[in-house]
């Protein structure tokens, strides 16, 4: 098996960016891997596949195209893995090619499954030692509020990123406990951010629309699919013999944790390449991590915003809208709140929209008691975003034995930090969100 033989290198790794290979060989350089030849193909093959996704999508990044080339090739040795990461790929409206990335992973990935309409129970039945790569696209719709008929896909594919964590079902004629394998590399394709369980396993392509001068290659089945499927067999021809060889590589990870479990499959695919790919893979799994604590920040910034929001409101007898100038006021005046501090000069209307814009809420002209017209935000825009990212406890169905206890009134008292959770203090400081430029 190629993945015996002695590579080119000592027992020491001295680039500080490579894995240990199980022969004791390291990692990196520009014949790195297992086997020099091999090494070579790997780096250059990976670059036309690099080049072939690159025509047919537009990512947000560089980095985020080294990821999809790298998550592509890791579906080839799944097998290998203790992990599956998944690829979360999320963008605010339609129109982002969300839905294109799912068609050039189809052609590329090993086995691929398409799940948009297909069966929990098919999903669990397919999944075993050689697993397919589940496509999901629309995959909000699972995770959404009605997607209750959906739970079985949600709960594979949250315990699905980790070996032996099987989901045990009532099964067959008997009625027997039946454990069905989770385990399988799944990308999915959603409006919107799917849920942390999701997101934090996730590697995340944050999918815009195109600008002017933007351009791609049209993905045409009769040409596309032959050259991608090209790609696909030589991947597969390079890495299936390399599983063994991937399965004892322990590589240096420049992240921890989570993130470190999600991100090594993607740089042991890079380290058996070698050639540049193990430092850009590396490079991109800092920029893309680093980019995601900055997205959480602002999330809980924003959820933040909503519950300030909602108690002015209260505050002011829940009226229909109130001026923009006024919420600013009434949102700046709270010392415990970071908003005075939000921006060079505190927050002003335009920071105000700007965060208040991905939940679809803007100012617009509206009418007071004294006839006079100013800019406000309606409250009514507020009561989908409130339901969804700050559910007001005193409004939630109460358990049947609190049932008979008095609700206490929090009219005017700012909700505790759930437990678990950072506290938001001004951007900028230790808690806060960090100004960005």
């Amino acid at each position: 098996m190629h993945g015996d033989r002695d590579g080119d290198h000592g027992p020491h790794d001295t680039s500080g960016t490579g894995a240990r290979l199980p022969d004791g060989g390291s990692g990196t350089g520009d014949r790195a891997g297992v086997g020099g030849e091999l090494a070579d193909e790997g780096a250059v093959l990976l670059d036309e596949v690099r080049a072939a996704i690159g025509r047919y999508v537009v990512l947000p990044s560089e980095e985020a195209l080294t990821a999809v080339t790298l998550w592509v090739a890791a579906t080839h040795i799944q097998p290998a893995l203790q992990h599956a990461p998944r690829l979360a790929v999320v963008g605010p409206t339609k129109g982002c090619g969300k839905s294109r990335v799912l068609d050039v992973l189809h052609e590329t990935v090993h086995k691929p499954m398409m799940t948009v309409n297909t069966s929990p129970a098919v999903v669990f039945r397919v999944i075993g030692k050689n697993p397919p790569t589940l496509l999901v696209d629309e995959a909000d719709t699972i995770f959404g509020p009605k997607a209750g008929e959906k739970e079985d896909l949600r709960g594979l594919l949250n315990a699905g990123h980790q070996r032996n964590r099987p989901a045990w079902r009532i099964s067959g004629p008997e009625q027997k406990p039946t454990a069905f394998p989770t385990f399988a590399m799944a990308a999915l394709a959603g409006i919107g951010d799917l849920p942390d369980t999701i997101m934090d396993r996730a590697v995340v392509l944050r999918m815009q629309k195109r600008k002017p001068g933007e351009r791609i290659t049209p993905f045409r089945s009769r040409h596309s699919v032959p050259e991608l499927n090209a790609l696909r067999d030589r991947l597969a021809a390079w890495l299936t013999p390399l599983r063994r060889a991937a399965a004892g590589l322990v590589p240096k990870m420049p992240v921890e944790d989570r993130a470190a479990d999600t991100w090594e499959p993607l740089v042991i695919i890079a380290d058996l390449a070698g050639g540049h790919w193990p430092a850009q893979a590396r490079a991109a799994c800092l920029a893309m991590t680093r980019n995601e604590v900055v997205q959480d920040e602002q999330t809980t910034l924003k959820t933040r915003l909503l519950r300030d929001i909602r108690r002015i409101f209260e505050r002011e007898d829940n009226r229909e809208a109130l001026r923009s100038q006024d919420l600013l006021a009434a949102l700046i005046q709270d010392a415990e709140a970071p908003w005075a501090e939000y921006g060079p000069k505190g927050m002003n209307a335009y920071h105000l929209a700007n965060l208040l814009r991905d939940f679809g809420i803007s100012p617009a002209n509206h009418r007071f008691e004294n006839g006079r017209q100013a800019k406000a935000y309606a409250r009514n825009q507020f009561l989908d975003a409130w339901a969804r990212y700050c559910p007001d406890p005193a409004q939630m169905a109460p358990a049947p034995w609190q049932e008979s206890a008095p609700a206490r009134p929090t009219e005017g008292k700012p909700p505790a930090t759930p437990s678990g959770t950072r506290p938001v203090g001004p951007p900028g400081s230790a808690t806060g969100p960090k100004r960005t430029r």
